[in-house]
């Protein structure tokens, strides 16, 4: 059952231009708290199909915008650094965040915390997760579970020549990535940035440790079908079966992990458009 969703933007945090979105349910308390992380150019205007479910079914939702945004074009080589800045700083300001909401103050069980995010915004939530680049950790203890959706795999000779000269970053060491997540990925995403096909969005489920999750959406190129927006133009697998179908199972996954409820995770049934797997 969906509940009414209050949605408050932009909150700015204190002592700084970090500017985020947060929603949550108007009524229901112990709320989790969802962290979600944009792709490149996007802001906290996105994500509408995702983080609005994710709300209207018992989740706070904060939705910084980072300096990568079309809105702020800040982006530096070190941006995919300050976005884990960004995430975390949220969390810091949880309190704060909480008050900026009426109603809302009371209500947040600021214990159960995911790290979610889309492309660009998939490799900031496994950061989080224990992903490394160039050996550096930026993982947070505070981060209990992760949800990557449509997320960067190897590095190396997988990047295409563009990836490998402009993104350096992009060489992520998924080895010390514990942090239980559900990694999601399009059989159709054949992404420029790298040589080997829509297999490489699995690699952050095939070379990480500990309790992992992988859906393979079929049909679904880098937008999962429409995640980015309800009209988002860089959607071009449009589908809202395929939109409901990562709804339900990363909500399922969400609520599961976090200590929700396990009966919708248990219970998903088998779909037409996906393979979940877990190990």
């Amino acid at each position: 059952m969906s509940e009414s969703v209050v949605s408050v933007k932009p909150v700015v945090l204190p002592d700084s231009d970090l500017r985020v979105r947060i929603s949550a349910p108007a009524s229901g308390r112990d709320l989790p708290v969802v962290v979600f992380s944009h792709g490149f150019g996007s802001s906290l205007e996105g994500y509408g199909p995702l983080t609005d479910f994710w709300a209207a079914h018992g989740f706070v939702v904060v939705q910084p915008t980072h300096g990568d945004s079309r809105t702020v074009d800040a982006y530096t080589p070190d941006t995919w650094r300050d976005r884990v800045s960004d995430v975390k700083r949220v969390l810091d300001e949880l309190a704060f965040l909480e008050a900026a909401v009426p109603g809302l103050a009371g209500r947040v069980d600021r214990t159960r915390v995911a790290a979610a995010g889309h492309s660009f915004g998939g490799q900031t939530a496994g950061n989080l997760l224990g992903l490394r680049v160039d050996g550096e950790d930026l993982s947070d203890p505070r981060v209990a579970a992760g949800v990557l959706l449509a997320t960067a795999g190897r590095g190396g000779d997988d990047l295409s020549p563009f990836a490998a000269e402009h993104f350096p970053f992009m060489n992520p060491d998924f080895t010390h990535m514990t942090t239980p997540a559900l990694v999601v990925a399009g059989d159709k995403d054949d992404s420029p940035l790298t040589v080997r096909g829509p297999d490489w969005m699995a690699d952050p489920y095939h070379l990480s440790p500990g309790a992992k999750s992988l859906l393979t959406v079929f049909g679904a190129e880098h937008s999962l079908g429409g995640i980015p927006g309800y009209e988002a133009k860089e959607t071009t697998d449009e589908s809202p079966e395929r939109v409901a179908l990562v709804q339900r199972v990363t909500t399922a996954y969400l609520r599961h992990t976090l200590g929700v409820d396990d009966t919708d995770w248990v219970n998903l049934p088998e779909d037409p458009l996906g393979r979940l797997e877990s190990r």
